[in-house]
């Protein structure tokens, strides 16, 4: 049976391969039925009124048919214009996608994670240089405790006491933080309490808080996401440096 159609809902494509001659697979996100995968028939051919809305970052309404793990896509058209990243942030905006993917299971229900990710692809499409770590650690925060993963940054795990900005402690992953004399303090990652504070809000006073919240973050995200790299971190470290080529110089 094919099951009823759906009604339009908001989605952003994560991923698309062809399938075919003239389809394409299309993993989507909706906040009603979280990551969902959907075959587009005939969306590579010239006149089909998909051809170039399938697109990541374009904000889609879209309806699907079917029971499988795979749906039929039945309609898809714009919700308001694209998101135009600049090219330097389109790394960025890939590194979501593929956490997403990664970290999603299939037709679970992400209406908040969802809201997040929407206002995350708009802060990148803004100019404003100095917010892009703020958002992209925002969104692993808010990811991780959308999938029951959330991270403890106010208190110790140990005792209760509210952290200190001025002390430093050590994040154990899947607990939270000790201070940094504790017992188990050697198996954490060492930051600042005024690192996890600044997390907490969302917003980084220091270059220092940047820093360790990033690396937080790397490690929380490493543990969860298995030993598979992610490919868009290669495309966030940039290309290589030049090898530059020296004349080799020899004497009689």
């Amino acid at each position: 049976m094919s099951g009823k159609p759906i009604p339009l809902q908001p989605a952003y494509v994560l991923h698309q391969r062809p399938w075919g001659d003239s389809s394409v697979i299309a993993e989507l996100f909706t906040p009603e039925q979280g990551r969902l995968g959907v075959l587009a028939k005939g969306a590579k051919r010239a006149r089909s009124p998909w051809r170039g809305q399938l697109q990541p970052f374009r904000p889609l309404l879209v309806a699907w048919r079917g029971r499988g793990e795979l749906k039929t896509l039945t309609t898809a058209e714009p919700q308001g214009q694209a998101l135009a990243l600049p090219a330097g942030r389109l790394a960025s905006g890939f590194y979501l996608n593929e956490l997403l993917m990664r970290l999603l299971t299939r037709e679970d229900a992400q209406y908040t994670l969802f809201g997040c990710y929407d206002a995350t692809l708009r802060a990148l499409a803004s100019d404003r240089d100095e917010a892009l770590e703020a958002s992209l650690r925002r969104f692993e925060r808010d990811m991780l405790s959308a999938l029951g993963y959330g991270l403890i940054l106010d208190h110790e795990v140990i005792d209760g006491r509210p952290l200190s900005a001025a002390r430093r402690y050590h994040y154990l992953i899947e607990r939270g933080p000790v201070a940094a004399e504790a017992d188990l303090a050697a198996e954490g990652i060492p930051l600042l309490g005024a690192s996890l504070l600044a997390l907490q809000q969302g917003e980084f006073t220091t270059a220092d808080q940047r820093r360790e919240a990033k690396r937080l973050m790397r490690a929380v995200l490493a543990h969860y996401l298995g030993p598979r790299p992610l490919a868009s971190r290669a495309l966030l470290a940039g290309p290589p440096a030049p090898v530059v080529a020296t004349e080799k110089i020899t004497t009689d």
